[in-house]
């Protein structure tokens, strides 16, 4: 069973910084050597896929939140991320605002929709949970396919950067990755610090043993509930800076396919990790810029090498990495 308290030890090596953010201090290192990489990042790759690595990295740890931490299996991430997507985009074209306010209406949105459908979608377990997300999904999909608002076919094409904040400019692509790094950052050190508080242990707790935390007189639904809206928030926030990445809100990002990505991304990372799917997320958008020239068959390959990756370490790169360190990562 798996305690609702944190109780193991900082160590030894913990400086007074990581006792006081309550951080391991090789968690520490790893995330200064996550943000040096980023800083350099730009200036040795094309700033546009470093930025696509970030957003669908933060997408991936946001639904890692939900099934490697909650326990619960989603099939229908895709419509947060979309949906966001699209509502960045208009607010940005149609009404003309500043990015971190688009950014902040399309995650609002996804917000919404994670309360929405998944005060429904708890009331089932398993497979059953699974397909009632897909089926939410499938919902958003259609919706934008025939609402106007959404372009159809075409999307929202031409999505104005204007300037952040109203005075910082980030028409190129350098400016707009310091922005896509610095929400990056943001995102996935509030994943850290919501896995890592009681919350986190409770939520741990339902995975392993959701009868032994009801007998506990945990409310459990509402944790569900409340991880499953923090999971779509998070993915909108995703979906809503991939929008200022590619000025390109399209059916792409709401398609069954996009919650299967992230599904892959996160299995092949490792799930249940903090930094497993970020490392799944570089390996897949990597796979799909690099062999870009073999069309269709990006898919096979991709799924080749999920085959071979569950067969023989089934608990993902970061997840054997951690096996090999015992230490949690």
């Amino acid at each position: 069973m798996v305690s609702v308290t944190d109780n193991q030890p900082a160590p030894a090596g913990a400086g007074a910084a990581a006792r006081l953010m309550g951080m391991p201090a090789y968690h520490m290192v790893i995330f200064a050597l996550l943000l040096v990489a980023g800083i350099a990042a730009p200036f040795l790759l094309y700033p546009v896929f470093v930025m696509k690595v970030l957003c669908f990295a933060l997408f991936a740890c946001a639904f890692n939140l939900l099934l490697g931490f909650g326990g619960l299996l989603s099939f229908g991430h895709a419509a947060y991320f979309g949906s966001a997507s699209y509502v960045s985009a208009y607010a940005a074209k149609a009404w003309g605002l500043s990015p971190e306010l688009a950014i902040l209406a399309g995650t609002a949105t996804a917000a919404v929709l994670g309360l929405a459908f998944g005060s429904l979608a708890i009331r089932r377990q398993g497979i059953y949970f699974a397909m009632v997300t897909l089926a939410f999904a499938q919902m958003v999909f259609f919706f934008s396919l025939q609402v106007p608002f959404t372009g159809g076919e075409d999307g929202i094409q031409g999505v104005p950067r204007n300037d952040l904040f109203g005075f910082v400019p980030i028409d190129d692509h350098l400016a707009t990755y310091w922005m896509v790094l610095a929400i990056f950052f943001a995102g996935i050190l509030f994943i850290y610090r919501v896995v890592h508080s009681p919350f986190g242990q409770v939520l741990k707790a339902i995975r392993e043993n959701e009868p032994r935390a009801i007998s506990l007189g945990y409310r459990v639904n509402r944790y569900k509930l409340t991880v499953f809206v923090l999971s779509a928030t998070l993915a909108g926030l995703a979906g809503a800076t991939k929008t200022f990445v590619f000025q390109l809100a399209s059916l792409t990002d709401v398609h069954w396919t996009m919650s299967g990505e992230v599904v892959l991304m996160t299995l092949l990372g490792g799930m249940g990790t903090v930094f497993g799917p970020i490392a799944g997320a570089a390996v897949i958008v990597t796979m799909q810029n690099y062999l870009a020239t073999f069309g269709a068959w990006v898919t096979i390959i991709q799924g080749t090498i999920f085959v071979i990756a569950v067969m023989l370490f089934r608990e993902g790169i970061v997840g054997v990495i951690q096996k090999w360190v015992k230490k949690p990562l």
